[in-house]
């Protein structure tokens, strides 16, 4: 049995031959980063609630134009097909304290799950179960994952955040629902850092759904924001075949900001945040639109993304910007009437100036965010 030590001084990991994962879990804190605290509660190891959780967690639009690394919001669609689902199950054939990886599908795109790992320290799902299970203070019991992709790689969407909102809510559930708001999102952003790097704007919203503003990590502050009931925002997302590593678009980004830059940024940040608070679907477009630091970098990296957004804005959307790192586009609209033909018209320009391919999917603010779907009864 060879092993490996995290870099939490409060949790040992071993790994077996069956690619599964042993914790440990002390009555303590385990610091992610100085300020950001994930509460282990081991002073009485919950009993299974549960045979089998299943959750799914939404698709997440990050950054919203000027709200870089501290802003984002849910999305889904009807089907809930936009989105990651994860099955937790009770595993009695595994050693106690073990995590395992049983499967990953991916129906739509099937080349997909080839590309995953099924190792738990290096797949988002098992990273954040570990996390969740180390929360709670489980060390008895162990569990196998079912991991359902519906969201393509390096998309812009939050596909690594949907997968580890999906894994920490079924352990969660599993074990009766005991973690806090905020305990389920550093679940989430254990796996998120050790992938595109310590930010929650897709991991925060992946969980809470709507909106959600991260206000800080020391000490880690997260402040939901509740928009009105009838805002009737649609958001019209148009993804390319192409992929945009999250850590080439950082690299892209500006080592410096001018004061100015940063004033004019600041100030449609705020807008953006109180045309959320207001219901007003027209502000939040614009504003969404106004970013001058990090869509000017990374635009030139997606083949066509100038045009795109310039198609949609002309097809009458409110706003358009990169989703999170990219290459999808995300236009605003107010209701869904006008999506087809805005979708429409981003694809044709996505193909037409930038030679790729792309898909279109009107989907609406997600306020539910991670949920269980289905459960099974102890046996």
């Amino acid at each position: 049995m060879a092993a490996a030590t995290s870099s939490s001084p409060s949790a040992r990991w071993e790994r077996t031959r069956t690619r599964s994962w042993a914790w440990s879990a002390r009555p303590s804190l385990v610091s992610l980063r100085s300020g950001a605290l994930l509460r282990v509660r081991a002073a009485a190891e919950p009993a299974p609630a549960f045979q089998s959780v299943t959750a799914f967690a939404p698709a997440t639009v990050a950054n919203l134009g000027p709200g870089f690394d501290f802003l984002g919001c849910a999305v889904a669609d009807a089907s809930l097909s936009l989105g990651d689902t994860v099955t937790v199950t009770l595993d009695p054939t595994l050693p106690p304290g073990t995590v395992s990886i049983a499967s990953v599908t991916s129906p739509s795109r099937p080349h997909l799950a080839a590309r995953l790992s099924k190792d738990p320290l290096r797949n988002c799902a098992g990273v954040a179960a570990i996390a969740a299970l180390r929360a709670l203070g489980v060390r008895s019991h162990a569990v196998s994952i079912q991991l359902t992709k519906g969201l393509p790689l390096g998309s812009g969407l939050g596909s690594s955040a949907a997968s580890a909102a999906a894994a920490a809510k079924a352990v969660d559930a599993l074990f009766g629902s005991r973690l806090g708001r905020d305990d389920l999102v550093l679940a989430g952003l254990e796996s998120e850092k050790a992938v595109s790097g310590f930010h929650a704007d897709n991991i925060a919203p992946a969980i809470l759904g709507g909106f959600v503003l991260v206000r800080s990590y020391e000490p880690f502050h997260l402040v939901p924001l509740a928009s009105p009931p009838g805002l009737r925002l649609h958001l019209v997302l148009v993804t390319p075949d192409f992929e945009a590593p999250t850590s080439k678009m950082r690299a892209a980004l500006p080592k410096k900001v001018g004061v100015q830059q940063h004033v004019r940024n600041s100030s449609q940040a705020a807008a953006l945040v109180a045309g959320v608070l207001q219901g007003d679907a027209g502000l939040i477009g614009s504003a969404m639109s106004s970013d001058g630091i990090v869509e000017p970098s990374r635009a030139p990296l997606i083949p066509g993304m100038a045009a795109v957004k310039a198609a949609a804005l002309q097809a009458g959307a409110l706003g358009c910007t990169i989703s999170g790192a990219g290459p999808t586009a995300v236009a605003v609209i107010d209701g869904e009437e006008k999506g087809e033909e805005v979708g429409g018209r981003m694809v044709d320009a996505f193909w037409s100036t930038g030679k790729l391919k792309a898909t279109a999917t009107v989907a609406q603010l997600d306020r539910h965010g991670a949920r269980v779907i289905a459960t099974t009864a102890l046996s």
